[in-house]
């Protein structure tokens, strides 16, 4: 990975970082596009808070939205979006099944602590 690559991955990773853009992602794919005020009742959000957390979205390019009347309907732009959180709540769920801290085995390539 380039150093522009992993400076690209690290602001994906800073907008994703937040509870509440992870919840509205989460429902936006489940209806593939809703509106605003179908998210803030669905999330028990206000309707100001989704329309800024979908702004910081739309920003990096993660939802793209179309205007029908007076609302806003946002849709999840790549499918890569997708598979990211997937992957994530796969492994929050496999971090649940073995345990909130498992036990990680010793990694032979990394010397002992208080040997560097």
């Amino acid at each position: 990975m380039s150093y522009d690559q992993a400076s690209q991955v690290e602001t994906l990773f800073e907008v994703l970082a937040n509870d509440s853009r992870l919840r509205l992602l989460h429902e936006i794919a489940r209806r593939d596009e809703v509106c605003v005020t179908d998210l803030a009742a669905a999330l028990d959000m206000k309707s100001q808070a989704v329309s800024n957390q979908l702004a910081r979205l739309q920003d990096k390019g993660i939802v793209a939205s179309r205007r029908q009347g007076n609302n806003a309907y946002y849709r999840i732009v790549d499918n890569c979006v997708l598979i990211l959180l997937e992957r994530g709540l796969c492994l929050v769920e496999e971090t649940d099944r073995r345990g909130r801290n498992p036990a990680r085995p010793p990694n032979p390539n990394r010397p002992a602590r208080g040997t560097r």
